[in-house]
């Protein structure tokens, strides 16, 4: 359970929702200003980050004054989230919102790290602290996962029992949809356009590290969330563009995807070398679950994986997993330690396997399955937690 440290303030620089969202009816200059406490850098820059090119684009900047105080200005369009950075750092030290006119920003500074904020007050805006308060609240939640990482890596190196790692695997669980809740939360009470694919964006991007084991927001969800953001907004502009890519995206996902096509038959040796086909499973639900022991995310859903198994193998359902691992001792002790009492295959070539390039989920990553139904097709495909559990329930009445 490996996870990066993070610091106290952190901004979404990669997030692709809230890059470009302007409002048509707003042409005056924003304006934002305040005082720097405890910082020796020299210039202050006023961010925007245009969709069309993912690139951060300078719209102001000057020399922070000797009094550490500063003012920059932008003439936008519509509602937008901008970054403060300083002198050629690679990070913000802040984000707002352009809701209103004039915003102020003070920010104080460690004098062992600069480069991050140590704390700031933002005034004027009611959407910029409503994005504070969310980053400060999630970020403070993945600092809680990163101990319970640094606590579970420990336990695993001391060959820790199942009745300490348990308790530890479902603790970060919990953390993880404390996660997802507050995203929801947040997103659910913002009235700004700017605000709620900020916060989609960076929820997303935190969940498409596998080393957060954070349940991402399916498809269907996220469909939903942009559907009804445009709805609210229609004139804004970087919002109808995010779902013109996003819709983009979903139809070439929908011709890409698995579900209703016949599954491709293939055959790997299970953990004694007898070789095991897919096909073998004809007549019976099979979920083909691929994973992996050094994965942590497949590790944190295979709990989730044995309850479903539990519930439904008496009601012609089996799980076959095929394991992208290279070492065959830690693939037999993953399965004895996480109670995976279901067949197992692979060839211990790792990414390397035949299989990877026949679904094409490489770039998906893992953990990832597909459910097959008694005639050879795939009726559904990346279901993780509830999902998984909700679709067994539908289709095994």
């Amino acid at each position: 359970m490996r996870i990066p440290a993070i610091p106290v303030i952190i901004t979404g620089l990669s997030i692709i929702f809230f890059s470009s969202c302007k409002n048509s009816g707003q042409t005056e200059k924003f304006e934002i200003s305040g005082t720097l406490t405890n910082n020796k850098a020299k210039m202050i820059y006023l961010e925007e980050v245009p969709v069309s090119t993912m690139q951060r684009n300078v719209v102001d900047s000057m020399q922070i004054g000797a009094d550490g105080k500063y003012k920059l200005k932008a003439e936008p369009a519509e509602a937008v989230v901008f970054n403060l950075r300083l002198d050629q750092q690679n990070y913000p030290i802040a984000s707002v919102i352009n809701d209103s006119k004039k915003i102020k920003l003070d920010a104080s500074f460690s004098t062992e790290n600069n480069q991050f904020a140590e704390s700031y007050t933002v005034t004027g805006s009611d959407a910029s602290q409503q994005l504070k308060e969310f980053m400060t609240s999630f970020n403070k939640e993945l600092q809680n996962i990163y101990a319970l990482s640094r606590k579970g890596d420990s336990l695993q190196r001391s060959n820790a029992p199942d009745s300490i790692m348990i308790p530890l695997v479902n603790e970060h669980r919990q953390i993880a949809d404390q996660l997802k809740s507050l995203f929801t939360e947040a997103a659910g009470k913002s009235s700004n356009p700017a605000l709620t694919l900020f916060e989609l964006g960076y929820y997303q991007t935190t969940a498409n590290n596998p080393s957060f084991g954070l349940t991402g927001i399916g498809n269907d969800e996220l469909v939903s969330i942009i559907s009804d953001v445009a709805a609210k907004f229609p004139d804004h502009k970087g919002v109808a563009e995010v779902k013109r890519g996003l819709d983009m995206q979903m139809q070439k996902a929908q011709a890409a995807a698995w579900v209703g096509k016949p599954a491709i038959d293939f055959a790997l040796p299970d953990v004694n070398g007898k070789e095991v086909k897919l096909s073998s499973y004809k007549g019976k639900y099979v979920l083909v679950d691929f994973w992996a022991s050094w994965c942590q995310p497949c590790r944190f859903e295979n709990p989730n994986v044995v309850n479903a198994y539990n519930k439904f193998k008496d009601k012609n359902f089996a799980i076959l997993g095929v394991s992208l691992d290279e070492k065959k001792d830690a693939w037999l002790k993953a399965i004895k330690d996480d109670k995976l009492t279901w067949t197992h295959i692979s060839d211990l070539k790792g990414w390397e396997s035949t299989i990877v390039p026949i679904y094409g989920f490489g770039e998906v990553g893992i953990p990832y399955n597909f459910l097959v139904d008694p005639d050879g097709k795939i009726i559904a495909e990346r279901l993780r937690g509830e999902q998984l559990e909700a679709k067994l329930a539908e289709v095994l009445k």
